[in-house]
């Protein structure tokens, strides 16, 4: 079972959250839910997503209306089985292909979070319904694989980027 089919992002519902307010300076508020087998910090005042996808996590978006950050935090259960982080992006990139958008790749590096170990890449996407930055991270935890994003307009991008930071510094697994 690759992984990354499975958690692949769904393209048209996220852009039509993301041609949505952006991220700005932000309070982070502790977020707990015994579903998710980590504890974050979210952004207060950000909407609960969800786009109907079936995957096991945590979505919220900036606003109710175009244009809206969002940030998407998202496990699945390895189940035994072994991760490949490269096979999982490329996974995720073949998904986004199959939407009609052009992913560009940025950047690529090794990063930990919460004491998980992964691979972290950023990307421009060019899609018909507009443009836009992403930063992914791909954990591989002793149960679980982790997906963590987020998802905004270029022009909004280096801010939501810091705060994606702070998220990820709060998170506990």
């Amino acid at each position: 079972m690759r992984y990354g089919h499975g958690m692949k992002v769904s393209l048209p519902a996220a852009l039509a959250a993301l041609l949505l307010g952006g991220a700005g300076a932000q309070t982070l508020v502790p977020f707990k839910d015994p579903r998710l087998p980590f504890t974050v910090s979210l952004p207060k005042g950000w909407l609960g997503a969800n786009f109907g996808d079936g995957i096991q996590g945590v979505s919220v978006v900036s606003a109710k209306t175009p244009p809206a950050t969002m940030i998407r935090l998202l496990f699945m259960p390895k189940n035994g089985r072994v991760a490949d982080l490269n096979r999982e992006f490329a996974d995720f990139e073949t998904g986004v292909r199959q939407t009609g958008g052009t992913l560009t790749r940025l950047s690529s590096q090794s990063a930990r979070h919460g004491g998980v170990s992964g691979i972290e890449r950023e990307y421009a996407l060019k899609h018909p319904k507009g443009n836009l930055r992403l930063r992914v991270w791909f954990g591989n935890g002793a149960k679980n694989l982790y997906s963590f994003q987020v998802t905004d307009t270029p022009e909004r991008f280096a801010a939501s980027s810091a705060l994606f930071s702070r998220v990820l510094a709060s998170v506990r697994f």
